[in-house]
């Protein structure tokens, strides 16, 4: 009975800050196997034209998109108030409409292309129509935050000439947007969607095969065998698991919910308070989309951008992603020092050699996926090709095999998974061919430079700032988009690296999940823990300092990146060195290392951090030489608080 009021809870914490949770559940057998039909005809498709090749650009976009907004009205209802068991008349108009502006697209592809910037009154009605779905179907599976953006965008894009002189443009008619948004590949069928068409749906439809496998119990098994008996170690595993599903899993509060319906009631039963609890598993998911190997698939998109490879990519977030992580582990170690908790006893965790013996296999797709992406095979191959070793490694095991059902149930499950994201990217479509139609982008830039003055660092700060504002209450996906188009050309100008301004962006913009007012992943976290949702989020902030911090180190050295041509011997340093520097920080940040520190020696030890931090050869000597005071400040009074102990 607990255990069912506990899911429920869960379940509307989902539901409340996650608008892909709000599904129907039909009563009607035959609208289930329809939208079944559906999900995994569109996986076939994919994994299809994955293994063959795509279509022609557009028909292959518009394919993709048209399905995904017909199974959204399906399955989504459009006001709290809608049956959550039968979709409306409405509903299924709409989702005819959706497949027949997407038939129009093949059948009359050859005039499209002759009619080019000429569309005729058909080309502006199913244009119109295509638009006004795209924006009903995202406000209810992405939320209200991207729908009206979208919308102010589109009427900037009309009432150009009424603007303010600063961002004010000549105006463009309606059939001139719909033509641009509808038939051609700069607006809903732009990049974004591209990529959603092609590696995304790939990736998510991979992680929905390792899911069906069981390798979410894999991740929590393990990390609870590693770390479960360490002080504080159900927060470790928090941390730990969180990262390993947050890297495949596109969605930071999906996954907060994921795991930590099953992390945070036991941090709390170990000594952690509810928004602390709440906050480290917040923390923990956001990270998972800055850890390679898929970086919650932004990678992917953050590759076509740039037009650079998948591997150099995933290669450079490395050093950034696992300091994000060791300060997330070291300030959860520190704290459950300071405040004396102990971690779960032997007989209450799960022994490493049954873990592996059991499920150890399915760690094998994803090797091969590694090996594939850094081995030089295109992203869609290795996709395709991890899929299929999945489902076949699966077969060692009684307890991960897959039958005809399963694989069935995980291609529905992995179109059902990228719905949100496939729609957030058409969405996004309308933002950015805004943007490269009304030359907003160029615009928002001089708006930056002109804040910064002409100072490179305050230019950083105002592009921290926008990146944040812009991504507030969106998912990883869009918000690497918008902030990368908008925000991320400021840096340029002071000769920062596109891949490099990118990164900083990208950075800031998914830390918005934790950023009051609208920490989405920390009030979700909140929700499952019964805290506060404000210093829920304040503490996750906290918690993900050096997320804060690493994104100007890596701006001013490019090195911690792998870039400028970085040797070996300076990566590793480099390495090192902000290893040290994250773990100080971290100490410094909870007022613990061996013993408690006072307010003198917390700020003495964070200047020493940062300057470790920071690459170079003076400033590692320099925060080597304070935190070396440090330490012996500390062992000192450890051992002289020791010993007073013993003599009394």
């Amino acid at each position: 009975m607990q255990n069912a009021t506990n899911e429920n809870h869960v379940d509307d914490v989902l539901k409340k800050y996650d608008a892909e949770a709000r599904y129907r559940t039909f009563d009607s057998k035959w609208v289930i196997r329809l939208v079944s039909v559906l999900a995994v005809g569109l996986a076939l498709f994919h994994l299809i034209t994955a293994y063959t090749g795509p279509l022609v650009t557009l028909q292959h976009r518009a394919l993709h998109t048209g399905v995904v907004i017909a199974l959204i009205f399906l399955l989504y209802p459009g006001r709290k108030r809608s049956s959550k068991t039968k979709a409306s008349f409405f509903d299924f108009l709409a989702g005819i409409i959706s497949l027949i502006t997407t038939v129009y697209i093949f059948i009359d592809y050859d005039g499209i292309v002759s009619r080019a910037g000429d569309p005729n009154t058909v080309d502006i009605v199913l244009g119109l129509l295509t638009i006004l779905l795209v924006l009903e179907g995202g406000r209810r599976i992405v939320g209200n935050a991207l729908t009206i953006l979208c919308l102010l965008f589109l009427l900037y894009a009309y009432f150009g000439p009424y603007m303010p002189m600063v961002i004010g443009h000549r105006g463009y008619s309606i059939e001139d947007i719909v033509n641009y948004m509808y038939l051609t590949t700069e607006g809903i069928y732009g990049t974004a969607i591209g990529v959603s068409a092609t590696y995304i749906f790939l990736f998510i439809l991979f992680g929905s095969f390792l899911d069906k496998t069981g390798m979410g119990q894999l991740f929590n098994d393990t990390s609870m065998a590693i770390a479960g008996g360490t002080s504080g170690g159900p927060a470790k595993v928090s941390v730990l698991s969180s990262g390993l599903l947050g890297s495949i899993n596109g969605s930071a509060i999906a996954n907060v919910v994921t795991t930590g319906a099953f992390t945070i009631p036991l941090m709390k039963r170990t000594g952690y308070s509810r928004n602390y609890a709440g906050a480290i598993e917040a923390a923990a998911s956001v990270g998972g989309q800055i850890i390679p190997p898929v970086m919650g698939a932004t990678a992917f998109i953050m590759a076509e951008t740039l037009g650079m490879s998948y591997g150099k990519i995933a290669l450079a977030a490395i050093i950034p992603g696992l300091l994000y992580y060791i300060g997330v582990v070291m300030m959860v170690h520190f704290h459950a020092k300071k405040v004396g908790m102990k971690g779960l006893s032997r007989d209450q965790l799960p022994r490493i050699s049954v873990v592996l013996k059991e499920r150890g296999h399915l760690i094998l797709p994803l090797i091969i996926l590694i090996y594939l992406l850094f081995g030089g095979y295109t992203p869609i191959f290795a996709a395709f090709f991890s899929i299929i070793a999945t489902v076949v490694i699966a077969q060692l095991r009684s307890t991960t095999r897959m039958g005809l059902k399963d694989i069935w149930k995980a291609l529905e499950g992995g179109t059902r998974s990228a719905l949100s994201v496939a729609m957030s990217c058409a969405m996004v479509g309308l933002i950015v061919g805004v943007a490269t139609l009304t030359g907003f982008g160029l615009k928002m830039t001089n708006a930056i430079l002109i804040l910064g003055g002409g100072s490179m660092f305050l230019t950083l700060i105002f592009t921290m700032i926008a990146s944040i504002i812009l991504g507030m209450g969106l998912p990883s996906i869009p918000t690497y988009i918008i902030t990368s188009s908008m925000a991320a050309p400021a840096l340029a100008s002071f000769g920062v690296d596109p891949f490099v301004s990118h990164m900083f962006v990208f950075y800031f913009g998914i830390l918005a999940n934790l950023t009051p007012p609208v920490a989405l992943a920390a009030f979700a976290g909140a929700g499952i823990a019964g805290g506060d949702p404000t210093r829920t989020g304040f503490i996750s902030l906290r918690l993900a300092a050096a997320g804060v911090i690493v994104p100007y180190i890596f701006v001013y050295s490019p090195e911690m990146l792998m870039q400028n041509d970085a040797t070996v011997g300076q990566i590793i340093m480099i390495a090192v060195t902000a290893t040290i520097g994250v773990v100080s920080l971290a100490a410094a940040f909870e007022g613990y290392m061996l013993t408690k520190l006072d307010w003198i020696m917390r700020v003495v030890t964070v200047v020493g951090a940062i300057t470790l931090m920071i690459p170079g050869t003076m400033t590692d000597i320099i925060g080597a030489l304070i935190l070396v005071l440090v330490c012996v400040s500390q062992w000192y009074k450890k051992n002289k608080k020791v010993n007073g102990d013993l003599t009394a």
